[in-house]
């Protein structure tokens, strides 16, 4: 079966849809599917639901989507310096569901090993337990939290081959391989592509029966969220 797919928009043609539950990987702006997310945008694809830690920044990332009013709920953890993500949510324009970082980790985690719900102590207590089922496990009370598995989950690796086993790099691993494994289909871009066992085994951290589309974008332009320098010493 090929996976590799000559462009983002090819890579998206014919399974995204209007109202479909999305997952995409990354951490702020760090490890995010640049060229998948443009493509989402100019797709047109209409109230989304999107899964994500957080949804980037203005004009960046998730937030280009925003701009254009394509996501009608957002599944994350951290609002974080987005204030079009802030402003939508404030006047009711936008639904948010808010989820603990690790219980949103848990929960892509889990819908990828086929696990349909966890209990866990995160949010007892709290609003994020509302309406959801408590348990007791030896004296102490857990919350049921229901497992995420995406329609289609857009990732970024570093690397991968022909057959679709991925190479991540650092921290722009974050949430990308429990993404990966959560979605029904998974697209994931990558910024090289080489033969069937040129990864080293022990360097494979996802294997490729995971994706099912491989897009190439060898030029990311990799933005950070927030740069801080250190002065040199005397300068």
């Amino acid at each position: 079966m090929n996976k590799i797919f000559p462009s983002a928009a090819a890579a998206l043609q014919g399974i995204i849809q209007d109202g479909q539950l999305l997952a995409v990987g990354g951490f702020g702006l760090c490890g995010i599917p640049e060229a998948l997310i443009d493509a989402l945008r100019d797709s047109g694809a209409k109230n989304l639901v999107a899964i994500s830690n957080n949804a980037g920044v203005d004009g960046f990332g998730l937030g280009k989507l925003l701009e254009t009013r394509q996501i009608k709920k957002m599944i994350s953890s951290y609002v974080g310096e987005n204030k079009e993500f802030e402003r939508q949510y404030l006047a009711g324009e936008l639904e948010l569901e808010f989820t603990p970082q690790g219980t949103l980790a848990e929960k892509l985690r889990a819908g990828g090993a086929g696990i349909p719900a966890f209990f866990t102590k995160t949010g007892v207590g709290t609003i994020v337990a509302d309406g959801k089922e408590l348990r007791e496990f030896d004296g102490e009370t857990y919350v049921m939290e229901r497992s995420l598995v995406p329609d289609v989950a857009l990732v970024k690796a570093y690397r991968a081959d022909k057959s679709g086993n991925l190479q991540f790099r650092f921290t722009a691993r974050n949430f990308n391989p429990a993404v990966a494994m959560a979605g029904k289909i998974t697209v994931v871009e990558v910024e090289e592509i080489v033969e069937t066992g040129d990864i080293a085994p022990d360097m494979v951290h996802l294997p490729g029966i995971y994706v099912h589309r491989i897009v190439l974008n060898a030029t990311p332009e990799k933005r950070i969220e927030k740069r801080t320098v250190t002065e040199k010493a005397g300068a």
